[in-house]
């Protein structure tokens, strides 16, 4: 950490725990934390304890401990005794003291129940790094844990990676009480002898019992439409208050902070590589948007869980290797029923799989009435995706669209043989699988419908649902709150540059510059609104568009031949020309996967 200003050198050690970009964004509010808490002075002549004669000289002090020497100056020269005493120029012994050993110690106890979640973390975890440092220079014990936590399990001393990560999940939807509080105090035994004890949150804690005497930092976040900073109140138990405003790092940098702070700006450089039969030519997400599909070079697929954060292992795919001379058409991935992949062998489409019926599972094999409605996609082309919905009864139907907008239903299996299947409509745009029910996009009809429609799939042709867009192209995406009660979060083109985002609140209307694709929509962290993602026209950099300014979110190490973004979470994925495939966390900024072919010899 040697590159940090020299202004923040003193907070050095606690500050290397961090990546050196995240520590100089980091160090600011620690210096200035720093300045309004003030610095622990040693036990003294104040604080009392035993007398252990005298320990050099001071400028302050009684007349009874004056130097002899002084004296001198009240015989010879007493108006220079005054002037002296006046201006603080006179010399004093000063007492020293035996102390206990282990007497000093700092303790901190942090809030994590809802007032504090969010963004007013990030000045808890500036005011760690202060009063570690503060109780390191003046050698006392550093001692902290979050409130709402039970002591025995969650006391941490020192400050380190492991503690860190500990409190940063350490989240609770219980407020601070003095039953909390309570508890902290007898496992710390806090009330046997005077110590630095700080409560860090709202300001709901001086109400708390037993608070008297403690120092509290009261954190909030004013409720302003675009503010980004935080006002933190410094309240010293034996000192005036002090006041400091906080202005937040960039949005991005502020989610690295509370989801994996330790973490480059590139996130995770771990990496799987494929051999050259087995690279991945084509991937799609399921259609919960919980699983992604990765299509390999040797006709396999495999139906891979994304992985939760950037340090999770990544799982095992599940792998269905199709039998020679069968070409896979379409793939899919049921919750309760895992992985489904339907291939064509001759005029016959024979499912890899078990489909539910009321009677258990069986398997299926499907034939099409007509030659001219078959749904292969085309040579090259993405295979199609499956959608799967259950009724009350147990019965399984599963719907795919093809290449030509047409969406097929996949007729459940016959004892006789096979089973049809049959064409539902011609102008689907987009199908998911949202709040357990499958749902599409139609797109305008010619001589029909002149705007887009949101069919509920499991409801019949009837239930359709306008949605004002006269384009029809459409992408389903992922938001944890605020989106359309029967779609989620749903972008539907209505111009040749104009999209329109469907929200609880009604709808909002997204220009695209010209030359950008737009490959998905997303509702990042707060406080970014939900937008769209495009490829810009270097066909290597990701760009998000939103009713704030425009940003760029991150850029693949080659021209991008596929990207697609997830709707059940915050994660969008892209293939590159070279072979390279890479999951990435819209929460976390950083790689949640990549994949690369083998180099050959």
């Amino acid at each position: 950490m040697t590159a940090l200003p020299p202004a923040l050198r003193p907070w050095a050690t606690q500050l290397s725990l961090f990546p050196e970009d995240l520590a100089r964004q980091l160090g600011p509010h620690v210096a200035r934390l720093s300045a309004a808490l003030g610095t622990l002075r040693p036990r003294g002549e104040a604080e009392g304890g035993e007398p252990q004669g005298y320990d050099g000289l001071s400028r302050r002090g009684t007349f009874d401990r004056l130097l002899v020497s002084e004296w001198l100056w009240a015989l010879e020269a007493p108006d220079e005794l005054v002037r002296r005493a006046a201006f603080g120029e006179l010399s004093f012994l000063k007492p020293a003291f035996r102390q206990p050993q282990g007497a000093r110690r700092t303790v901190v106890l942090l809030d994590v129940g809802p007032d504090q979640l969010g963004l007013p973390r990030i000045a808890h975890l500036a005011l760690l790094v202060v009063l570690a440092r503060r109780a390191e220079a003046v050698g006392a014990a550093f001692t902290w844990g979050a409130l709402q936590t039970e002591p025995a399990r969650a006391t941490h001393t020192g400050l380190g990676g492991t503690s860190l990560l500990a409190w940063l999940e350490a989240r609770s939807t219980t407020p601070a009480s003095s039953r909390h509080l309570a508890a902290w105090r007898e496992a710390l035994e806090l009330s046997r002898a005077p110590e630095d004890v700080w409560l860090v949150g709202s300001s709901r804690l001086g109400r708390l019992e037993d608070a008297e005497g403690m120092s509290r930092v009261e954190v909030s976040e004013p409720m302003e439409p675009g503010a980004h900073r935080l006002t933190v109140d410094v309240r010293p138990a034996a000192r005036v208050p002090r006041s400091v405003v906080l202005e937040l790092p960039p949005p991005e940098d502020c989610l690295r902070l509370l989801r994996n702070p330790f973490s480059s700006h590139q996130g995770s450089s771990g990496w799987m590589p494929r051999k050259a039969d087995r690279r991945i030519v084509k991937f799609s997400f399921s259609g919960d948007g919980r699983r992604v599909l990765l299509f390999s070079a040797d006709g396999a697929v495999e139906a891979m869980a994304v992985p939760h954060s950037p340090r999770a292992t990544v799982p095992k795919p599940r792998r269905v290797q199709v039998h020679p001379g069968h070409r896979v058409v379409a793939a899919g991935w049921r919750y309760s029923g895992g992985l489904l992949v339907l291939a064509r062998h001759g005029d016959t489409y024979v499912m890899h799989g078990q489909v539910r019926t009321p009677e258990g599972f069986r398997k299926a094999r499907y034939h099409v009435t007509d030659d001219s409605v078959r749904p292969d996609p085309a040579p090259g082309a993405l295979p199609l995706s499956v959608v799967s919905w259950v009724d009350p009864r147990g019965q399984e139907y599963l719907w795919m669209k093809d290449g030509k907008d047409r969406l097929f239903l996949l007729a459940p299996p016959s004892s006789e043989g096979t089973s049809a299947l049959v064409l539902e409509n011609e102008q689907v745009s987009a199908i998911a699988e949202v709040k357990s029910r499958p749902v599409c996009v139609l797109r305008p009809q010619s001589g029909g419908a002149v705007i887009s429609r949101l069919r509920v799939l499991s409801e019949g042709p009837a239930h359709a649902v306008p949605l004002n867009a006269r384009h029809g192209d459409a992408y389903f995406g992922y938001s944890p709150s605020g989106a359309h009660p029967d779609a989620g979060l749903l972008a539907v083109r209505d111009r040749e540059l104009d999209w329109r985002l469907f929200l609880d609140t009604g709808v909002s209307v997204l220009p695209v510059p010209e030359g950008y694709r737009v490959v998905g929509v997303v509702k990042p962290p707060a406080p970014s609104p939900p937008g769209l993602v495009a490829l810009g026209p270097d066909q290597r950099t990701f760009h998000f568009f939103s009713n704030q300014s425009p940003r760029v979110l991150v850029t693949a190490s080659g021209p991008v031949v596929q990207a697609a973004a997830s709707h059940g979470q915050p994660v969008f994925g892209w293939l590159t020309q070279a072979g390279e495939f890479v999951l990435w966390d819209l929460m976390e900024q950083a790689v949640l996967y990549r994949s690369v072919p083998e180099a050959t010899p």
